[in-house]
């Protein structure tokens, strides 16, 4: 029989022990989190999403596993990935563009959805707006319609004599239409005459390539998403190059892979931005109530080398402005 000591004893033990067990249930659960992507996600995407999401606790192989689909730059591809992910019963869907952001909500109302990023989430209709998203969304904005008139600026401001541009963009995303129509307002307000190069995936490049070789312009200006990604913007700016043709791209990124100018947030803010909202959801957020997010910053950044091999100087005013000047 067991005495009061030792009853008392047993029950003080248990009551020490219960919360460290359901410490440790805790500890042991592993967070899944997807990724819908259209391009290839390699390395300059999932690696500083996932060095970010660890400063934030979330260590993969630990208390988290990511569930990556990408549609290989085949855009058609996107929705079934969407709902494959969903199935799995994912705990979040990170998506890698407006595209995919459409996709994910089509599939699921109850999953969150941390946008990384999206253009004009609010007049996209992803988000009710940007402070107050509702639904089940919410994510990284840099509003690129404001970003695509300013390419233009530093476009000309560039190159003071240009008055030909052909502009280089993604039709089938509905965000990029105003990203278009933006940047043509601003070409009719610098009196540019601009040429619009349509491509709805990253197959038709080729035929863009003719199109902007036809067209004779005096640079080129990318206004980037999904289809027009760091995947393919390499081959982009060699195509430039050999063309002779000076070339903008709306990501700081651009210029390191071979353009002329590159103007816009940087892929590192964007990751550690999208990783706070995605560990806050973790953590028992509800992203109807998370604001949307937007970079701080928007970096210049001038590759020198393809100015001289173009045979450009870039004036003095425009570099002391860049945020880095690639020699």
């Amino acid at each position: 029989m067991m005495d009061r000591r030792t009853f008392l004893g047993t029950l003080a033990g248990g009551l020490l022990t219960a919360p460290l067990a359901v410490e440790a249930q805790q500890a042991e659960k592993v967070y899944r989190v997807g990724i819908l992507a259209t391009y290839p996600v390699g390395p300059f995407l999932r690696d500083p999403f996932v060095a970010a999401l660890r400063d934030l606790g979330y260590v993969e192989g630990q208390n988290l596993a990511l569930d990556i689909r990408s549609a290989n730059n085949i855009p058609e591809r996107v929705p079934a990935l969407a709902v494959e992910l969903v199935r799995l019963n994912v705990d979040v869907i990170v998506t890698g563009g407006d595209g995919e952001v459409a996709a994910a909500q089509r599939a699921t109302r109850t999953i969150p959805i941390v946008m990384m990023p999206s253009g004009d989430p609010v007049r996209a209709g992803y988000v009710a707006s940007l402070a107050q998203p509702g639904g089940n969304t919410t994510g990284v904005s840099f509003l690129s319609s404001a970003v695509s008139a300013k390419l233009l600026d530093v476009l000309k401001e560039a190159l003071p004599k240009m008055s030909r541009v052909a502009v280089l963009w993604n039709s089938a995303n509905p965000t990029k239409v105003f990203d278009f129509d933006e940047t043509q307002r601003a070409a009719q307000a610098l009196r540019l005459t601009g040429s619009s190069i349509e491509v709805k995936a990253a197959s038709e490049l080729e035929t863009a390539f003719t199109a902007i070789t036809r067209a004779r312009p005096d640079a080129l200006l990318i206004i980037v998403d999904q289809v027009l990604s760091p995947v393919v913007r390499p081959r982009i700016a060699e195509f430039a190059m050999k063309q002779h043709i000076p070339s903008i791209a709306g990501n700081s990124g651009y210029a390191a892979a071979g353009g002329l100018i590159g103007y816009g947030p940087t892929g590192l803010e964007v990751y550690r931005r999208a990783a706070g909202l995605v560990a806050k959801i973790l953590k028992g957020a509800n992203p109807a109530d998370l604001p949307v997010e937007q970079p701080t910053k928007l970096e210049l950044v001038i590759n020198l080398k393809t100015a001289k091999a173009l045979g450009l100087t870039i004036p003095p005013s425009l570099l002391q402005r860049a945020d880095q000047v690639i020699e």
